[in-house]
């Protein structure tokens, strides 16, 4: 999920309550809400070290249980040399306090990116391999907003002196625990729509994907491997049928010698143990082959934008 989503998350359970347990609860919760989100560091190296690097192991068990020891031990180190060294009267963070907020907030981060259709990567680094929840698309406009109205008015509601002012922002936290609920069940149920309706059509399907799309929680996004390419559509809840296929597949085209040339490169390798739904497009040159790599889930136009990458491999490396 996007990083506003991640700070909502962690500012609500906050204002639940728990930035009464221990000072320094609120920023803990925040920082850890975040906190795996430090590979973001790996577009320093540029966007294919990044493409390959992130989502593993800042967001894998082993960091899970790493990490926060590490924000707890930041947090006491930003107690005792900064906070109370300009307010020694104040009163001091409790330890385990912070541990426990720490790993709350912590976990909640993995979790909410492996719910969208980007996927994680639990194992690593024991296991590269991604996993997918298919649940909310990574930018979520209705969580937002229950996350933030719960914050806000359990906000206000303290600043009056009213009673049980933590309760707005449990009530949001609980919504949006069920409209996650919600969500996966809808994925479940369009898979097996869209299983049903392409095996009909005489195209049962391997791997699929029936993925959220932006503020129509009604609507998902899918891509289906059927063999020699992708059937894709969209699934509305609303429609009848609910799930009619784009006419004609998006072809794989894998089989030329230059796909492999391009997969062997640095750029590609990357890109295709990212990819979900990966297919492509080549394009003769004089002197080289011009390959043109999509992922079905991100784009249709192969080469161009997020999910696509263009690699150019001299003729040489496919004779």
């Amino acid at each position: 999920m996007d990083n506003l989503c991640h700070t909502l998350v962690g500012a609500a359970l906050g204002k639940a309550g728990l930035d009464r347990r221990t000072p320094l609860a609120t920023a803990t919760l925040l920082i850890g809400a975040n906190l795996p989100d430090v590979d973001v560091l790996a577009y320093l190296w540029g966007p294919d070290t990044a493409l390959g690097f992130r989502r593993g192991w800042t967001h894998g068990v082993p960091a899970l249980v790493l990490w926060p020891f590490v924000l707890t031990g930041m947090m006491l180190a930003w107690d005792r040399w900064v906070r109370r060294r300009r307010r020694p009267a104040a009163p001091t963070a409790i330890p385990r306090e912070l541990l426990l907020l720490s790993a709350v907030s912590i976990l909640t981060h993995p979790f909410l990116d492996w719910l969208n259709n980007y996927g994680m990567r639990w194992l690593m680094p024991f296991r590269d391999v991604w996993t997918y929840g298919d649940t909310l698309f990574i930018v979520d406009v209705w969580i937002w907003l229950a996350l933030a109205l719960g914050v806000v008015v359990s906000r206000w509601r303290g600043r009056r002196g009213l009673t049980r002012p933590e309760r707005p922002a449990r009530l949001a936290l609980g919504a949006v625990c069920v409209y996650i609920a919600l969500m996966a069940g809808s994925n479940l149920a369009a898979r097996g729509v869209v299983r049903e309706s392409l095996t009909a059509a005489g195209t049962p399907p391997g791997r699929l994907m029936a993925g959220p799309v932006p503020v129509t929680p009604l609507r998902r996004q899918v891509v289906a491997d059927v063999g020699e390419g992708y059937a894709v559509g969209t699934l509305d809840w609303t429609g009848r049928p609910a799930f009619a296929p784009r006419p004609g597949l998006v072809t794989k085209a894998d089989g030329h010698p230059a796909v492999a040339a391009a997969a062997a490169t640095r750029e590609g390798a990357i890109f295709l143990h990212w990819a979900r739904f990966p297919y492509f497009v080549v394009e003769e040159r004089p002197a080289a082959w011009v390959v043109r790599m999509g992922d079905a889930r991100y784009t249709l136009q192969p080469g161009q934008g997020f999910g696509g990458l263009t690699v150019t491999v001299p003729k040489e490396t496919t004779r």
